[in-house]
This record gives structure tokens, C-alpha cells and sequence, in this order.
């Protein structure tokens, strides 16, 4: 929801959270969705008007608060309490499913009835600011994620922390894992008050890549926003002449490795996936050149002439580094360091014994990432991802194979599709046995928006279910097996037709 009221939102990532679930039973599809009841939507539907900031856009006070009501609210703002409007992505936790955003705040959810259920604030077990909205999840289900602590006793650092997927017997007395979250490891930002900005993070069977990237967030703007009418997104900025570097951290020892990997400034939403090979560790992310892609989410840009004039000036491409985990005191400066056949990436030995890595440049034009997760942290061969080129709206769907560097694809004129997301099959033998699904948005007002599944190794149409509803493209979501719900005479539910 862009508008409350008189009032709108200024950046397409701002708007209230939607959240929408497909049920599929029996041969048969239904489709509902729910705006997520969290306190900033209840806040600002009461008021009929935007009254709680969200990052692209502040809000302000009622003009008719008297000076000290409106000192204390400039005051607030010096610190921010962020939204707890989570629209970027559901994470799984035990048992339970949460909505996510980027702040210190998830909303628990009931995924069978899109319910809102409690709001969690992350800085009650752990001390940071900001989270990503990307988890990972290791084989035993434990989540592991990383946060930014801001300016905490004197130190700015990157948090990783984990929660346990259950709760010992002893520990349990009807508490949920995330009170038994803790701090597995943290990094020392480079800078105090100019911490890196970053939307998720690699995995391996023993490590954790973290990228520290040049696009970072201004604490000082940020906490001087509100009084100077800008917004928080407004205090980001990408610096062009700094390095990416790269952390490594051994999930044994919970320590970062000591030698110091960069490589040159890069924007990276999104890691494909990381696995470990010959005594390096080969990881893969989509990057950009700049921070474009954000810009041109603003609404003002949000309009008819969008494919037309909305162009990035840098296009994202999966680009695969690869770092050595061990490093040879005794190799010469300006060897590589890299003896896997595989890859063409390289990584530099230089001076005071830094690592200046170079990427292999795979494949251009896509987004969104998804791998089967049961490869995830393990070697693995296909991405499916959004199709873009210059403009950052998704128009195909496709299938790239890491081994033979060739892609599959899927397209419909005037169709929008949404992150691909894989379903293994039940028996499954080979990586890509299973299907692929994607809500399909349409620009054609004659074309009803509709749920879109592909066979994922042949990426050929299996059926679609066609909704008689508004539907809207959306960012991340989740599949849930086997779960045992009652589909059918739900008030809120519309049936799908489906198409063989």
C-alpha cells in the first residue's frame, strides 16, 4: 500500500507490507492475502495518514503538537526506532514463520491464515540495529544471520548471530528459539560511523562470507535526517574509490580468518551460494557497478514511460570470486593463489600479505537468485533467477547452468515475473528434479495475474492458475511441504482456475 490517506510513500520499498500465499491441494489452487497488521500499519491507518517514517521516506508530526511535543519527536528521531513493516522476505524458525524487513524488528505470522501475530525486537537477545531479511539455515535448521550494531559501547561491528532451530527440553518452558539466540561471532566495522549497507550473506559447510561493501550508511546524516527533512535512503551513498572487502569467518573457531581479501567496489544485494573446493572457497553473488538499482524505485520514477526511461547504469551480473584459505607467506607477490581448473577467478598476493581477488564474470542480466537449498553451502550447478537487463523490472525467468554456461528460459509478452522459486520433487535423483514456481504479474489489463509452474529441468509450462484478483509483484517468499491445512470454504480464499 503506497498511499494512506492524502499521504504517499516516495520509494516502492517503502509501502505497507502485503503479504499473499498460494495453497495448493488436490490438484487445485487458492490464493489469498492480508496486509500485515504490524504497529506502523495500524498506526497509520488510524491517522488516515503516513505518521511512521520508513526508509525512502520520514514522516513527520502533527502540525498541531505544541513546540515541546515536537522537540521530543526531532529528539526521537536522533536515534530512530525503525518500522516493523516487514515486506521484504518469511523466515522459517522451529516452528514457527516470521515476516521479515532489514531493521531489528520481524512480525511472527500465522502462514495458513495470513494472521499477524506477535512483533519480536532482535535487540532484546542480541545488540543490533539492522538484520537482513536473508537467513541462512543449516542442515539441523538452526538460522544464522547477521545485524549491524551501531555505535554500541563505542564500536560499530557486523553481528552474526544464530537461533537454534529447538529449544533443549531444560530450556524449554514454553519459550521459543528465538529467546535462546545468541552471538556466534562479530565483525569490526572499518568505520565507526559509516558502516556498509548489505542485503545477505554467503554460507559454506565451515564458513561465512560477508561482504563489506563500499555503499554505506551515514550514522551522523541519518541521525540529523528528521530535523533536515530528508530521509534515511538519503543518507546512503556509494563510494566508487574504496575497496569491497571480502571477511571470511571459520564457523569452528568463530573467528574471522586473519588475512585481509578485497576486491574492487561493487554493489551486491544478493549471494547465489558458496561451497568449499580444493583448499579455496568459491562463492557466487550478483553485483552491480554502482547503487543505481535503488534510485530508480522511487515512485516519481514509477510511471507509464518506466521500461522506456528507467535504465540502470550498471547491469547486475553473477560474477564467482574465489578465495584461498590458505595462504603461502612464501608465494610472490603478484601470484596467484587460486589452483582450482574450474574457475578463472584469481586472487593476488600483495604487499603486507593482502589479497586483491578478481572475479570470474559467469553470466549477465539476472536477479533474484534461487538454487536448490539442499545444495546450499555444497557444490551445485543451476541458478533460476529473474531475467533484467538495463531496467531492473523482471521480464523472464531463467535457468542457468554453471558447467555448460548456457541458460533455459521462460517469457510471455507483457508478463512480470516474480522470484523463481524451486520445489524439489519427493524422489528426487538429479539437483533440478522438480518444479519450478513464480507469481506472474501483467501489464495487460485483459490478462489476469496467475501462479506460474515449470518443469525445472526441462523449463517447460507444466499449469498456471489464474486469479480473478489485483495481485502485486513481490520480493522473497517461501514454500511450505506437506503442510496439513484445511484449503477449502476459507471467506477469504479465492479459487484459482487452474490450466494443464
Amino acid at each position: 500500500m503506497h498511499t494512506v490517506g492524502e499521504s504517499k510513500y516516495n520509494h516502492w520499498f517503502d509501502g505497507l507490507a502485503l503479504l499473499h500465499s498460494f495453497s495448493i491441494r488436490d490438484g487445485e489452487v487458492y490464493y489469498r492475502s492480508k496486509y500485515l497488521r504490524s504497529d506502523t500499519y495500524n498506526a497509520n491507518i488510524e491517522a488516515n495518514r503516513i505518521v511512521v517514517s520508513e526508509f525512502g521516506t520520514m514522516a513527520y508530526p502533527d502540525p498541531c503538537k505544541n513546540i515541546f511535543a515536537k522537540a521530543f519527536s526531532y529528539l526521537s528521531h536522533t536515534i530512530p526506532d525503525f518500522t516493523d513493516n516487514c515486506l521484504i522476505n518469511i523466515m522459517k524458525c522451529g516452528e514457527d514463520f516470521y515476516a521479515t524487513t532489514e531493521t531489528n524488528y520481524i512480525r511472527k505470522i500465522n502462514p495458513q491464515t495470513l494472521e499477524t501475530l506477535e512483533k519480536v525486537d532482535y535487540r532484546k537477545y542480541v545488540a543490533v540495529n539492522l538484520a537482513t531479511a536473508h537467513p541462512h539455515y543449516d542442515e539441523a535448521g538452526n538460522v544464522l544471520n547477521v545485524g549491524t550494531s551501531i555505535v554500541d559501547k563505542g564500536k560499530t561491528k557486523y553481528v552474526i548471530f544464530k537461533i537454534p532451530a529447538v529449544v533443549p527440553e531444560a530450556k524449554r518452558k514454553g519459550k521459543s528459539p528465538l529467546k535462546h539466540m545468541e552471538v556466534f561471532c562479530s565483525i569490526p566495522s572499518r568505520s565507526l560511523l559509516s558502516p556498509s549497507y548489505y542485503h545477505s550473506f554467503g554460507l559454506t559447510e565451515n564458513y561465512i562470507v560477508f561482504l563489506e561493501q563500499p555503499f554505506k550508511l551515514d550514522i551522523l546524516k541519518m541521525a540529523t535526517a528528521y530535523m533536515r527533512g530528508v530521509s534515511w535512503a538519503s543518507c546512503m551513498t556509494f563510494h566508487r574509490e574504496d575497496k569491497t572487502y571480502i571477511h571470511i569467518i571459520d564457523q569452528r573457531t568463530r573467528k574471522p580468518v586473519p588475512t585481509m581479501f578485497y576486491t574492487d567496489p561493487m554493489v551486491v544485494f544478493h549471494h547465489v551460494n558458496a561451497y568449499e573446493k580444493d583448499g579455496c572457497i568459491l562463492f557466487d553473488v550478483i553485483a552491480y557497478e554502482d547503487s543505481s538499482l535503488y534510485q530508480l524505485f522511487y515512485l516519481a520514477n514509477l510511471n507509464q514511460d518506466f521500461e522506456e526511461n528507467s535504465r540502470l547504469t550498471s547491469v547486475p551480473t553473477l560474477r564467482r570470486f574465489a578465495i584461498p584459505l590458505h595462504v603461502d607467506k612464501n608465494a610472490e607477490v603478484g601470484s596467484n593463489l587460486i589452483k582450482v581448473a574450474s574457475t578463472r577467478a584469481t586472487a593476488l598476493k600483495e604487499k603486507d600479505d593482502q589479497v586483491y581477488c578478481q572475479p570470474e564474470l559467469l553470466c549477465e542480466g539476472l536477479e533474484l537468485p534461487r538454487i536448490n537449498y539442499a545444495n546450499n553451502g555444497k557444490p551445485y550447478r543451476y541458478i533460476y533467477a529473474a531475467g533484467v537487463q538495463w531496467s531492473p523490472i523482471p521480464t523472464k525467468i531463467l535457468k542457468y547452468d554453471l558447467l555448460t554456461k548456457s541458460s533455459l528460459k521462460w517469457g510471455e509478452e507483457s508478463c512480470w515475473p516474480a522470484e523463481p522459486l524451486f520445489v524439489p520433487a519427493p524422489d528426487a535423483q538429479d539437483e533440478d528434479d522438480g518444479i519450478i514456481l513464480s507469481a506472474i504479474v501483467s501489464t495487460n489489463p485483459q490478462k489476469p495475474p496467475f501462479l506460474l509452474i515449470l518443469d525445472a529441468k526441462s523449463f517447460t509450462e507444466l499449469a498456471r492458475a489464474s486469479i480473478a484478483v489485483d495481485m502485486h509483484l513481490d520480493l522473497h517468499g517461501l514454500f511450505i511441504p506437506n503442510a496439513d491445512w484445511d484449503t477449502r470454504n476459507q471467506d477469504s480464499d479465492h479459487h484459482a482456475v487452474p490450466q494443464a
